[in-house]
């Protein structure tokens, strides 16, 4: 009995070693993304193509307790990502191929609840900046309107869990789901480039939420890890606030963002070292 009990606490503890060795105390994560990206502004318009780039993540295990490197429980993450690609819009004629591209910055903290002595369950919270061109200026579409650019800015705060669970030896397993705290929008559209007779509008969005989640599969080793990640992202956001358009200084009308939603589905394949 004290044999089979014995035994039974070496599994138990290896097991659990085995497990924290996945959890790099500094871990650097680089990786690519390929998703379809799709906007759509209800009965107004619409744009639809395919985005590519990259992201990296620099991760620190134990940030609460810098004195025992051993406590891997709490964690600090910055992430960035970039990506470009051409979309199509319809609504007033067809324009293809236009150049888009978005930057997106987050800041989390979280903590590692141990569930068992292979998986784990963090909760997150933390602030996040993103930004989209799309890039119409000077572009005209097949009935004859003219294009300009938009610049679209959300800075919001995640809110998400994360459930990773180890399956043998090498491979782990792990689920994402977040919601995304809209905090403020500002969308930048230089209707300049119509005409220079026209202002460039400054249009502030206040409400709007986002949800995004994923399905991750890693193959563990001591040097590095590999990582396949399915994901999906999701923007709702309301009618903006509306400011005054004018013609040469003179006052025209008034222009506004109308209420949009945007999708983006895809994968990341990434290096974790």
């Amino acid at each position: 009995m004290k044999r089979i009990l014995l035994i039974s606490c070496f599994i138990f503890f290896g097991a659990t070693i085995c497990f924290a060795q996945s959890f790099r105390r500094h871990a650097l994560e680089i990786g690519s993304e390929v998703y379809q990206f799709k906007y759509d502004e209800p009965r107004v318009m619409g744009e639809e193509g395919l985005m590519s780039g990259f992201y990296c993540s620099y991760t620190y295990h134990g940030w609460l307790y810098p004195s025992a490197p051993e406590l891997t429980s709490s964690l600090a993450r910055i992430e960035a990502r970039f990506a470009s690609g051409e979309v199509d819009y319809e609504n007033s004629g067809i324009l293809n191929d236009i150049d888009d591209y978005t930057i997106e910055v987050r800041g989390l903290l979280g903590y590692d609840f141990e569930v068992s002595i292979a998986s784990f369950l963090t909760p997150y919270v933390g602030v996040g900046y993103r930004y989209l061109n799309d890039d119409m200026g000077g572009l005209v579409t097949s009935t004859g309107a003219y294009g300009y650019e938009r610049e679209s800015n959300y800075v919001y705060s995640p809110i998400g869990i994360e459930y990773l669970v180890r399956m043998g030896r090498d491979w782990s397993f792990g689920i994402n789901a977040e919601g995304d705290v809209f905090w403020w929008g500002e969308q930048v559209s230089h209707l300049s480039d119509v005409s220079s007779v026209y202002n460039d509008l400054e249009n502030k969005q206040n409400k709007g939420y986002g949800l995004r989640g994923s399905v991750k599969l890693e193959k563990n080793s001591e040097t590095f890890d590999f990582i396949i990640e399915p994901f999906i992202r999701y923007w709702n956001i309301k009618k903006s606030e509306e400011e005054v358009i004018t013609v040469v200084g003179l006052l025209w009308g008034y222009g506004w963002e109308p209420k949009n939603n945007t999708t983006e589905f895809g994968c990341r394949i990434a290096l974790r070292f």
